[in-house]
């Protein structure tokens, strides 16, 4: 069950095709240029797994590839270092500072402006503890407390949710003068989704200020419901800044002065342009390996869907130099689906059991006992390896072999695990399932390519952290097991059957439904993005650049999972298509 698989817990038989190809689409909604939803009018059925258009033929040469480096100069005559301190100037304003580093985030350029968002929230941490230590300041806005209060929260800062109980009265409920600031309650939702387990006041105020917003749709102008709305749909702290930025470019702000966002705007544009053809020729790079390696032919039960295993690679590493990084990570990712469909599709229960013994040993003469399509497989994913560590060995010193044949592994005993449950036809405990589907999602295994790909922080005390599967990587594998389930529960019409934590919970708990199940994901999923948001923050043995690329991948996760009632995903289908296919016009 790896990244996008679901299998059945009933008796298979390896001569029966299972139709693997998964749809590639999301909810009946799309995204306009305001970051609002829109119903789609003719929605069109469209696979990334089929469509092609960017992966240039092999015969064809590409452009050679240059290193990124940060624009000089841009539209406006604004050269870049006096753009930063235009920033920093900005930046000395309370007010101003927060709105500055929220339209750069949402723009989604902060990786040109790192230095300069770091002192501006340095300086806000300190305004913070003294708000909180001797009572904020009346006159200032809920607004800006909770926006405070989240970016600090998302640069890993831990403050107290405690600050937010000076907007409660006596009585412990939220004061009547918040009840029609639209603003503030915006705010205040979108900071209750920093929450951390026991935080009771965010837990309040996430469905206080939801009430409130949702009752006020109503009888907001248009454009105001619009904003609303999609706060409610999209909150910052789950949602991925490269999807959306595109829609925020030549749009204005009412809280933000026009001057340096337009400024800001014409560099977004300028940055758009030069990702969007970094990103097309990481797809050239990735797709012509695939192609050269020859598993596609030599397995042709197995998905072949590269786009596809390049956007978990372009949605965690968003910084546009880590280029090479994106290219290398969905190398690993294609071997997850491949493999899964070995376990899923294709291999019977003994040779799975020879595969997974072979991938625990590494011995060649385990290797040579599997059948050829095994064997294809595993010499390949051993070259890959290989490979991979070299690069991480010559460029940071530290050789990763060990770790990840540890963590193929494990993925490989977590597979086999379900393979025998679903041979069996057994059902296991709800909690079993999980516990197992954390580890059979191949989160562990990209995470930890990632961190060695990006080479920070290699010590034997985070490898240590990484090996026995720490908090960050477990609770963003239950986001993704737990969302992939939620979905599945009307994908593939698989008529009640899907091995799912749907199936499980409904089995242990008699006479619960279908919605009882769903209801319980949903409230689990919440508490992994607590205990996701708790290990996100400092003190963290973990570079932060590894914290941001697990969140990251948590935020991609339901956009890959969220089927409608016609097993489609158009929302993830508009995002690629505007973000792949159509630059902006400067």
């Amino acid at each position: 069950m790896a990244l996008s698989s679901r299998a059945s817990f009933v008796p298979f038989h390896p001569s029966v095709s299972q139709n693997r190809v998964t749809k590639f689409e999301n909810s009946n909604l799309k995204y306009n240029l305001d970051l609002t939803v829109t119903p789609m009018l003719t929605p069109k059925k469209w696979s990334i797994t089929h469509d092609n258009t960017l992966l240039i033929p092999s015969t064809t040469t590409p452009p050679p590839m240059e290193t990124y480096t940060s624009t000089t100069s841009y539209p406006c005559n604004t050269d870049l270092d006096l753009l930063k301190n235009i920033i920093r100037k900005a930046g000395e304003d309370p007010s101003e500072g927060l709105m500055m580093v929220d339209a750069i985030q949402r723009l989604g350029i902060d990786y040109i402006f790192e230095d300069e968002i770091e002192d501006i929230l340095q300086n806000q941490l300190l305004m913070f503890f003294n708000d909180f230590q001797h009572g904020h300041d009346h006159d200032q806005q809920l607004h800006e407390i909770a926006l405070r209060f989240r970016l600090l929260r998302q640069q890993g800062h831990f403050v107290p949710a405690d600050i937010f109980n000076n907007f409660k009265d006596n009585e412990g409920q939220f004061v009547t003068k918040i009840y029609e600031d639209i603003n503030g309650l915006m705010g205040l939702f979108e900071a209750s989704h920093l929450r951390i387990d026991g935080e009771h006041v965010l837990d309040e105020a996430e469905q206080f200020s939801g009430q409130l917003l949702n009752a006020s749709l109503t009888r907001l102008n248009h454009h105001q419901a619009r904003v609303v709305a999609n706060t409610i749909e999209n909150p910052c702290h789950k949602s991925l800044a490269k999807f959306t930025a595109k829609n925020l470019i030549g749009r204005t702000s009412p809280t933000v002065n026009n001057g340096y966002i337009n400024v800001l705007q014409q560099l977004a544009k300028v940055e758009f342009n030069k990702v969007l053809s970094i990103h097309k020729r990481e797809i050239f790079q990735f797709s012509k390996w695939w192609e050269d390696i020859g598993l596609a032919k030599e397995l042709a039960f197995a998905r072949d869907q590269p786009l596809k295993w390049y956007l978990w690679s372009m949605a965690c590493l968003t910084d546009p130099s880590l280029s090479q990084h994106r290219v290398e990570l969905t190398k690993p990712i294609s071997f997850i689906y491949i493999i899964d469909d070995i376990f899923d599709v294709y291999g019977s229960l003994g040779e799975l059991i020879l595969f997974t013994e072979a991938v625990n040993s590494w011995e060649s003469n385990a290797i040579e006992k599997l059948p050829d399509y095994m064997k294809i497989c595993l010499k390949a994913l051993d070259n890959l390896i290989y490979e991979i560590s070299h690069v991480v060995y010559k460029k940071h010193g530290w050789n990763p072999l060990h770790s990840l044949r540890k963590a193929w592994a494990s993925l490989c005993n977590a597979f086999l695990v379900e393979a025998k449950w679903f041979a069996s036809g057994h059902v296991p405990k709800a909690e079993e399932y999980l516990k197992n589907g954390v580890v059979s999602s191949g989160v562990h295994v990209v995470l930890v390519h990632i961190f060695f790909l990006l080479g920070q922080g290699i010590t034997q005390d985070t490898v240590d952290l990484l090996d026995s599967m720490t908090g960050i990587i477990t609770s963003t594998a239950a986001i993704l097991r737990l969302w992939d389930d939620l979905g599945s529960a009307k994908d593939e019409n698989q008529g009640g059957h899907d091995g799912s934590y749907v199936e499980c919970y409904m089995k242990e708990l008699e006479g619960s439904s279908i919605e009882d199940a769903r209801e319980q994901i949903i409230l689990k999923i919440s508490d992994a993005w607590k205990r996701l948001n708790k290990e996100s923050l400092f003190p963290n043995s973990l570079p932060r650049k590894f914290v941001k690329a697990s969140i990251n991948f948590a935020r991609l996760v339901p956009l890959m999972y969220s089927y409608d009632d016609n097993q489609r995903l158009p929302s993830l289908e508009e995002h690629v298509k505007s973000m792949l296919y159509e630059s902006v016009v400067m």
